[in-house]
């Protein structure tokens, strides 16, 4: 159940259209659903603002098929991570709809048509290796109605290809910046802009970045202000947080009119 769906039956309630215990009945099924191996939190786009999200990765094409299926009915909107092309083909024989983002890994199925989004998100990303994270925080941000503009391939080993995009910085609202190596990127970036940064460091170098692990510490450890760091190649969460920004900044909006 949506938010506009409960907020419908909170008024035919109150309108006495439906009893409150016909309301009840109607409620005690929504919030969650159990499919043996998967309980699926139905209820959570009312509480946050988004419908639970299927990390795709451990499991089996027909495992999330089942899952994506039951969000759908729901009336959800169904984004799934860290998917494969054989996953795509069983989701897609269930759900038609369903899109598949091969760069992202993910797969989106647009069960309700989405709001734009106040303000937009740039993905910064540091490498052409460093794609398939960036891809994943861009798609999810998307998905969730962000206008996206993706500046890529602009690592601090040729700062000029950075620079010679300030103004499309300076122009978003929200700035995730992609980087492995030594991560130096999102600093360099949260000292040019006044938008929050959102640093998503990645798996992505030799042996002494320790799989993340030195562009995750040097992200944290970042003297510029404004900066928040994700785990290692957690585009979706980046996408997600730049998303929940821009939620906040509209309701902060409406509150102030």
């Amino acid at each position: 159940m949506n938010p506009s769906e409960l907020d419908a039956l909170l008024k035919a309630v109150r309108e006495g259209q439906v009893s409150p215990a016909d309301a009840r009945a109607r409620l005690a099924g929504y919030a969650t659903e159990d499919l043996g191996f998967a309980t699926i939190d139905h209820a959570r786009e009312a509480r946050t603002g988004w419908p639970e999200v299927v990390f795709g990765a451990g499991k089996t094409p027909e495992q999330v098929a089942a899952i994506a299926e039951r969000i759908a009915a729901r009336g959800h909107n169904v984004l799934i991570t860290r998917t494969t092309p054989e996953a795509h083909r069983v989701v897609s024989a269930r759900l038609p709809r369903s899109v598949h983002h091969e760069s992202a890994r993910a797969i989106t199925v647009e069960v309700t048509p989405v709001a734009p989004l106040r303000g937009g998100v740039a993905v910064v990303c540091a490498g052409t290796s460093d794609l398939a994270i960036a891809e994943e925080a861009a798609v999810t941000a998307s998905f969730q109605g962000a206008s996206v503009t993706r500046i890529y391939d602009v690592g601090v080993a040729g700062i000029h290809r950075l620079l010679g995009r300030t103004g499309d910085l300076r122009e978003a609202d929200v700035v995730i910046v992609v980087a492995g190596m030594e991560g130096a990127l999102p600093s360099v970036v949260a000292g040019l802009i006044a938008a929050p940064v959102v640093a998503v460091p990645t798996s992505v170098g030799y042996g002494a970045s320790f799989q993340g692990l030195a562009a995750l510490l040097a992200m944290l450890n970042s003297c510029a202000a404004g900066l928040a760091v994700v785990n290692i190649d957690n585009g979706f969460g980046a996408g997600h947080l730049a998303c929940t920004i821009l939620r906040s900044a509209a309701r902060l909006q409406e509150k102030n009119r």
